[in-house]
């Protein structure tokens, strides 16, 4: 809807909870969402000029998500945030990089390959070879 302050703002609230309450069962969405936040105000034509480098903004949480996915061993959440920054990357120009870290986790998975995310990280797979 384009109220990315809002949005942002509510993630921002999100986290302080998830760290004064010691709760963190979706601090990892919560951070891959800022990602994809960051990601639609680059793409947003009218926010000239940009209030933050949205690109490393959202490599940022992106990595953050993972990273925080992978001491909570929640895999299905660091695939997701592993697509979001592989998308990034291959934007970027940095296919291998984005091939490894995705074919990495993709990797793990041994059922639900008809899931939404699993058929997302096989397709972004299947551009980067």
């Amino acid at each position: 809807m384009g109220r990315f302050e809002d949005g942002m703002s509510a993630i921002d609230t999100g986290l302080e909870l998830a760290q004064d309450t010691g709760e963190g069962l979706f601090e990892a969405e919560l951070h891959r969402l800022k990602g994809e936040i960051s990601l639609k105000i680059m793409a947003d034509t009218s926010l000239r000029p940009l209030p933050l480098d949205p690109q490393a903004e959202a490599e940022a949480s992106f990595r953050n998500a993972i990273e925080i996915a992978r001491r909570q061993h929640a895999k299905s959440l660091e695939l997701r945030a592993s697509t979001d920054l592989a998308g990034l990357w291959r934007s970027q120009g940095k296919n291998k990089e984005a091939r490894e870290l995705l074919e990495s986790i993709y990797g793990w998975f041994t059922e639900g390959f008809d899931t939404k995310d699993l058929l997302e990280a096989k397709a972004l797979l299947e551009e980067l070879t």
